[in-house]
């Protein structure tokens, strides 16, 4: 009787779930970027409405979004560092799983060690 497939690289394991966290926080900061070229741009158009767009900005409700998109950049970028090494490292795929988990101790440490001081600065 022929044995079952063990599955491919991203069926359902880290490899899935990394890649759709990559792509979710990927578009996420896309956005972020696209709304903030746009508020930037209307410092031509009428610097009072950039004046007011900006003054939007400093409550305490985009405070604490900013920590998510801290998060997003944090792991975003350090996933595309992972990214490359299962492209060009010969045993990339091999550890992928453990980069995966490297990947997101480093993102969660970092995030932990932002996150104080930035809510000091929101709320303080």
């Amino acid at each position: 009787m022929p044995s079952l497939p063990a599955g491919t690289l991203y069926r359902g394991k880290v490899g899935m779930w990394s890649w759709v966290l990559h792509r979710i926080t990927g578009v996420a900061i896309f956005f972020f970027l696209l709304v903030h070229v746009l508020d930037t741009a209307l410092v031509r158009l009428s610097p009072e409405a950039y004046n007011a767009v900006i003054n939007t900005y400093k409550t305490p409700l985009i405070g604490v979004a900013e920590l998510g998109l801290v998060a997003a950049v944090l792991y975003h970028s350090m996933n595309g560092v992972r990214i490359v090494l299962i492209d060009f490292w010969r045993k990339g795929v091999k550890y992928q799983n453990i980069m995966f988990w490297i990947v997101v101790s480093i993102a969660f440490i970092v995030f932990a060690i932002f996150t104080p001081r930035h809510l000091s600065h929101v709320f303080g």
